[in-house]
């Protein structure tokens, strides 16, 4: 039997700005408002489906993006140049730098409502 994820829903205290911001730094384009979603799908299929939340209701998550090392480029590139500040770890302790873990790169932000953003170009264990 094969198990796939299909979509999610990430807590926002603005569905549209979050979807918009991810989508705009991952090179994507966010669909249609559906009932109080508004959906952004992944090459894979999935749909993170952003709801609008009261802000002290927000759990933060990660979600981490595998990427191929061309769009990790255009990625990054979009990060900088929209000046949103970038760590190298998950604890957010070296800002301004991007790892090489696995031997791939990886880098990590927060979105509107504070959720951690990964986008790495090697899974974790190098596979």
């Amino acid at each position: 039997m094969a198990v796939h994820l299909n979509h999610t829903i990430v807590h926002s205290r603005d569905n549209r700005e979050s979807a918009e911001f991810l989508a705009g730094v991952l090179g994507l384009v966010a669909g249609d408002g559906w009932g109080p979603f508004i959906p952004l799908e992944l090459s894979n299929g999935v749909t993170l489906d952003f709801a609008t939340v009261p802000a002290d209701s927000i759990v933060t998550q990660h979600y981490a993006f595998l990427v191929t090392e061309e769009e990790f480029d255009g990625i990054f590139r979009r990060i900088r140049e929209a000046g949103i500040t970038y760590y190298a770890d998950p604890h957010l302790r070296q800002p301004g730098e991007i790892n090489h873990n696995d031997g791939g790169r990886g880098v990590y932000f927060l979105d509107p409502a504070g959720h951690g953003m990964e986008v790495i170009t090697r899974p974790y264990g190098g596979f």
